[in-house]
């Protein structure tokens, strides 16, 4: 799967966005080494606190169909101006998927006119995850 593919099959997700307190529906796919591709969608709750970001949906949804390794690259768009970058909670629960199995995948940051390629690490450096505990 292109970079281009992952970046349309995150913006499909999107359209499931359940996000009618912010507006901002957001989409993530998630590329694996085996050539799964796995999305997920922001989910919004009345409660604001217990909202689900899109990239921790589909972390989800993978670790949930055994899929614990080979994570090589993440798409997340949204609907703003800019590219959008995962929060941090996200880029900690996406760390944690990626410790698991070696790798330092590249995070496509996507906007209406641009895509920023930047690698985990450089999101989240000096992480915090399954190796800090040992």
């Amino acid at each position: 799967m292109t970079d281009r593919e992952l970046i349309d099959a995150a913006r499909e997700a999107a359209r499931h966005s359940y996000s009618p307190y912010s507006n901002f529906a957001v989409g993530a796919a998630l590329r694996f080494a085996d050539g799964r591709v796995v999305t997920g969608t922001n989910i919004e709750n009345a409660s604001y606190g217990l909202a689900l970001c899109a990239e921790t949906v589909a972390v989800a949804k993978a670790m949930a169909d055994g899929v614990r390794g080979g994570l090589e690259a993440v798409a997340v768009t949204g609907p703003g101006a800019d590219a959008i970058t995962p929060c941090g909670r996200c880029r900690q629960v996406l760390n944690e998927l990626a410790q698991l199995g070696g790798t330092d995948p590249e995070i496509l940051c996507v906007g209406p006119d641009e895509v920023r390629k930047l690698r985990l690490s450089e999101l989240l450096p000096h992480a915090f995850g399954p190796a800090s505990l040992a």
